[in-house]
């Protein structure tokens, strides 16, 4: 390839991106507010379960299956949602699975026995197709800088649905009875469906949408070590946060006389953590991904050492546990954006597919990571204990990003030589 030659055709794909850039960017406030819905259903309910338990005259183990299955059906959803979005585009995939959501929600409201209920509730899953879809039309609108920029101000979304969630619900419950949540939530639905309709437009490009099977596609991933690298990151970081939500009622629920209202407003400290690391994440955009990762897992692992530390000296004061724990949100609130815009960059014509994948294996293995944990949990010392635990997932969170800077050096040598004119 000449020079001029080389020029033009980079040129071309600059104008191209650019021109895509400024005419398909939706507004920040339309993929905060997918994202946020994307979550929200995950507990808005939980106030009401006994209530709906008594509705239907049903056993509460039964009930609870509404939280089980929404979460199988919401990591198969990521899982295909995403590929589904790369194949046939990400304005459809998110326009369907809002108007799904929205007959699910009516379903639920509407739901004369516990089957139909169900049924209607693992239908809501539907909604977290939106989850990869945001983030990849961020990805498909701005910069890399700003990117990881944009996709920060979601995630203060993402963490903010599910901390204002319950209680938006239980007041619902408490004043109209538990079905006007499933109808305040097909009407969320509803206006966020307008307002994709209005400002989502489409950003996967048809010739660049894969062509061979779904199964190639994620073979293409599994194979990158740059995609297990993030997926592992975000994987242990989840892991983290699931076995600090197990274990903090065992721990400390002693120090607090058994009050859950107290309980609950310190566990607030962590999610306050996630928006304030998100809130960080976009101050840090300029960055490499690698940096970013690495400073957002020694962050974390310097507070838990730090709780551990305490405990082990004896300290016994509730914010001497709630203080460092609320680095876990700190860290995952860095590591969210500048994780998952390292994944869809690993195969950008499998951004979706990508994303949806990583986020369904992240949830599955911060389950795991957590599960295990659980088996060391015991009343007696279970503050150390769980200091360790925590501090172990949280230390195989830094080794993937000390991993996914070590395999992004020959990644950057590429594109470095690549860029150059010969």
């Amino acid at each position: 390839m000449t020079r001029d030659n080389f020029v033009q055709t980079s040129g071309s794909r600059l104008t191209e991106k650019t021109a895509t850039a400024s005419t398909a960017a939706p507004r920040r406030t339309t993929l905060l507010l997918l994202t946020a819905l994307s979550v929200l259903p995950v507990n808005i309910f939980l106030p009401a379960l006994p209530n709906i338990a008594a509705t239907f005259q049903a056993d509460f183990a039964l009930v609870n299956l509404s939280i089980a299955g929404y979460a199988i059906i919401n990591a198969l959803t990521e899982i295909v949602a995403g590929a589904m979005s790369d194949r046939y585009g990400r304005r459809p995939v998110a326009l369907i699975a809002v108007s799904i959501f929205i007959v699910a929600s009516i379903g639920c409201a509407l739901a004369p026995n516990i089957g139909i209920f169900l049924l209607f509730r693992v239908m809501q899953a539907s909604i977290a197709a939106c989850f990869c879809v945001a983030l990849v039309v961020i990805k498909e609108t701005a910069g890399e800088g700003q990117a990881a920029n944009r996709i920060g101000y979601a995630a203060m979304g993402w963490a903010i649905a599910p901390m204002l969630g319950p209680s938006f619900g239980g007041v619902l419950d408490e004043a109209f009875g538990w079905r006007a949540i499933f109808v305040a939530l097909a009407l969320l639905g509803a206006a966020i469906l307008a307002i994709s309709m209005r400002e989502l437009k489409e950003t996967a490009r048809h010739a660049s949408r894969p062509r061979g099977n779904y199964l190639a596609s994620y073979r293409q991933l599994l194979g990158s070590p740059r995609f297990w690298a993030y997926t592992l990151c975000m994987a242990c970081s989840t892991g983290t946060l699931y076995i600090f939500l197990g274990g903090a009622s065992l721990a400390v629920g002693s120090l607090l006389g058994g009050s859950s209202a107290k309980l609950g407003f310190f566990m607030g400290m962590v999610p306050a953590g996630f928006i304030l690391g998100s809130y960080l994440a976009t101050r840090l955009a300029g960055k490499s991904l690698s940096i970013t990762l690495v400073i957002a897992r020694v962050t974390t692992c310097m507070g838990l050492l730090l709780g551990l530390t305490l405990s082990m000296s004896g300290v016994t004061h509730i914010l001497a546990f709630f203080g460092p724990c609320m680095f876990i949100g700190i860290g995952n609130g860095l590591t969210f954006p500048a994780a998952n815009l390292g994944v869809m960059s690993v195969r950008a014509h499998l951004a979706g597919t990508a994303a949806g994948l990583a986020a369904a294996m992240s949830i599955a293995g911060g389950a795991l990571i957590a599960s295990i944990a659980g088996l060391f949990l015991r009343e007696a010392g279970a503050i150390p204990t769980l200091f360790a635990m925590l501090l172990t997932s949280a230390s195989l969170a830094l080794s993937a990003a000390l991993f996914a800077a070590f395999v992004n050096i020959p990644h950057r040598e590429r594109a470095q030589s690549g860029s150059g004119i010969n």
